[in-house]
C-alpha cells in the first residue's frame, strides 16, 4: 500500500528545492550582471580618459606642425625677398653700366665723325698731291702714267707666270708622288694577295710510244692511218728519228689536244685503222669539249663570277689550251681577275665589274686563229653577242689602250693585265732579246742632248738618266723625261710599262782657308 504522506512529503521537498535553487541562481545572476555593468562602466571611463589624452596629444602635434610650416614659409619668403633685392641691385648696376657705355659710344661716334672729316680732307689733299706728283713724274720720265702702268703690269705678269709655273710643277710633282705611292701600295697589295701558277706551253705536243714498231702502225699501209688522223684532227704528225715518240704540231691548241688524246688511246689499244681512228677522234673531241666546259666553269667559280653565258664558259675553257709568250692564257685571265678585284676593293669601286672584265678580257684569244681581227675586237664582239654589261665590254675593249678608258674599272683591268704579263717569269723571253731591249733603252736615253749617263734597271722596266746640270735645268728635266717616254713608246716594243727617271744634281763646293 502506497504511503501517500511520504509521496506528498517528497513532492513538497522537491518543490521547495526547486524554488530555493531558482532564487539562488537569480541572486547569483543579478550579482554577476552588476559586476559586469560596473566593469563596463569602468572601461568606458578609462577609454574616455585615454581619448581625451590622445586628443590633447594630437592637438599639440598639429600646433607644432603648423608652427614649423609657418616658420619655413616665413624663411622662404625672407630668402626670396633677399634674392629679389639682390637681383634688383644687379639690374640697377647694369642699367648704370649701359648708360655709361652709351655715353662712351656717343663720345666715340663724335670722335670718329671728326676723324672721318679729317681723313676726307687728307684724302682730298693726298689726291691733289698725287695728281701733281704724277704730272711731275710724267714730265721727268717722258712717258704717261698709262704707259708706265702697262710696263709694270708686264713685269709683274712675267714674274707671276714664272712663279705659277714653279707652283704648278711643284703641285704636279706632289700629286704624282702621292699617286705613285698610293698606286705602288695598291699594286703591291694586289700582287701579294694573288699567287697564280703559270705553265709554259708550246705549239707542239709529244706522245710517247712503247716501241719503235708502233711508228709503222701509226703510219699504216701507204700512209692511210696517218693521213686519216691528220685529216680528222687538222694536226700534223711528225714521225722522225726521235726515239719512241711522235710529235704533234699545230697552232690550234684544242685540235692538238684532241689529236694527242686520240693517238694515246690508239697506241694503248693497239688497233690502229681508219675506222678505229675516226671513233677515237670522236671520243677525244667529246672529252675535250667536256673538259673545256669544266675548266670554264671551274675558272668562273674560282674567281666568283656568276651568270656567264654557257658559250662564253666554253670559250673560257678553251683558253686552258692556249698560251701567249709561254704564259697560259686561262691562268693569266684568272690572275688579272684577282689583281683587278683587289685593286678595285682598295679604291672602293665596283669589284664585280673589275673581276668579271679581268676574267673575260682575253676571251677573243680562244678563236683568234679562226676569226679575222685582234683578240680585243673579237672578244668585244663575243661579249656583245652574249649580252654582257656595257661596263665589262668597255673594260675589255680598252685593256690594250685601243680605246680611251672612261671608268676606273677599265683602268684597273688594263693595269692588272700589264702587271700579270710584265712580272718576272710570267713570259719567256730569250736572253738576246732581253739584252737588246736594255741596250736600246740606254741608247734612246743617250741620244738626247744634256744626258750624262743612262742605266736600264729592274729588268728593263725602268731607265734612270743622269743629266748635266749646267745644260739641263729643272724645267728642262721634266721636258726631257716626257720626250724620252715618247721616243721609247714609238721605237721600242716592251711588255708592261717603262718608268723614266731623270736625275739632276747640283753641287756647291767651297773651301775654308
Amino acid at each position: 500500500m502506497i504511503d501517500w504522506y511520504t509521496v506528498l512529503a517528497m513532492v513538497v521537498s522537491l518543490l521547495v528545492g526547486l524554488l530555493a535553487g531558482y532564487f539562488v541562481r537569480r541572486l547569483v545572476a543579478e550579482a554577476a550582471i552588476g559586476s559586469a555593468e560596473a566593469q563596463a562602466k569602468r572601461i568606458i571611463e578609462e577609454a574616455v580618459e585615454q581619448g581625451e589624452a590622445r586628443k590633447k596629444e594630437i592637438l599639440l602635434e598639429a600646433k607644432e606642425e603648423v608652427h614649423r610650416l609657418r616658420t619655413e614659409v616665413e624663411r622662404e619668403s625672407r630668402d626670396r625677398r633677399v634674392e629679389l633685392q639682390r637681383l634688383e641691385r644687379r639690374l640697377i648696376s647694369r642699367e648704370e653700366q649701359l648708360d655709361r657705355k652709351l655715353d662712351n659710344l656717343e663720345r666715340r661716334e663724335e670722335v670718329l665723325a671728326a676723324r672721318e672729316r679729317e681723313l676726307a680732307a687728307a684724302r682730298e689733299e693726298l689726291a691733289a698731291l698725287r695728281a701733281r706728283q704724277r704730272e711731275e713724274l710724267e714730265r721727268i720720265s717722258g712717258i704717261s702714267s698709262e704707259e708706265a702702268r702697262l710696263i709694270l703690269l708686264k713685269s709683274v705678269e712675267e714674274e707671276v707666270r714664272h712663279e705659277a709655273a714653279l707652283l704648278i710643277r711643284q703641285i704636279e710633282q706632289e700629286a704624282k708622288d702621292e699617286a705613285e705611292k698610293r698606286a705602288r701600295d695598291i699594286v703591291a697589295l694586289a700582287i701579294q694577295r694573288c699567287a697564280a701558277d703559270h705553265v709554259a706551253e708550246t705549239t707542239v705536243s709529244v706522245v710517247e710510244l712503247p716501241n719503235e714498231e708502233m711508228k709503222g702502225r701509226i703510219i699504216g699501209r701507204e700512209g692511210r692511218n696517218i693521213r686519216t688522223l691528220e685529216t680528222l684532227t687538222g694536226i700534223d704528225l711528225i714521225i722522225d728519228d726521235t726515239p719512241e715518240a711522235v710529235i704533234l704540231s699545230g697552232f690550234d691548241p684544242v685540235r692538238r689536244e684532241v689529236a694527242r688524246i686520240a693517238l694515246e688511246r690508239l697506241v694503248a689499244d693497239g688497233r690502229i685503222h681508219p675506222a678505229r681512228i675516226e671513233e677515237m677522234v670522236e671520243k677525244a673531241q667529246r672529252e675535250v669539249e667536256a673538259r673545256t666546259r669544266e675548266e670554264g666553269e671551274q675558272a668562273a667559280l674560282e674567281v666568283g663570277v656568276h651568270g656567264v653565258h654557257p658559250e662564253l664558259i666554253k670559250l673560257l675553257g678553251r683558253l686552258k689550251f692556249r698560251s701567249s709568250y709561254g704564259q697560259n692564257v686561262l691562268r693569266h685571265s684568272l690572275e688579272v681577275a684577282y689583281l683587278a678585284a683587289v685593286m678595285a676593293a682598295e679604291l672602293g669601286v665596283d669589284v664585280q665589274v673589275a673581276r668579271r672584265a679581268g676574267l673575260l678580257h682575253d676571251i677573243g684569244k680562244a678563236i683568234d686563229h679562226q676569226v679575222e681581227g685582234s683578240h680585243t675586237a673579237i672578244g668585244v664582239n663575243l661579249l656583245r653577242k652574249y649580252r654582257e654589261s656595257p661596263e665589262v665590254i668597255h673594260a675589255v675593249e680598252c685593256h690594250h689602250g685601243d680605246v680611251e678608258p672612261r671608268t676606273v674599272e677599265a683602268v684597273l683591268v688594263a693595269a692588272a693585265d700589264a702587271i700579270s704579263a710584265a712580272r718576272p717569269g710570267a713570259r719567256r723571253e730569250t736572253l738576246e732579246a732581253y739584252v737588246k731591249r736594255l741596250q736600246k733603252l740606254e741608247e734612246i736615253a743617250d741620244s738626247f742632248e744634256g744626258v750624262d749617263k743612262a742605266y736600264a734597271i729592274q729588268a728593263g722596266r725602268e731607265v734612270r738618266i743622269i743629266v748635266q746640270p749646267e745644260k739641263v735645268d729643272d724645267l728642262g728635266a721634266v721636258r726631257l723625261a716626257r720626250d724620252i717616254v715618247k721616243k721609247i713608246e714609238s721605237e721600242l716594243e716592251y711588255p708592261g710599262q717603262v718608268k723614266v727617271t731623270v736625275i739632276r744634281e747640283t753641287r756647291a763646293v767651297d773651301y775654308a782657308k
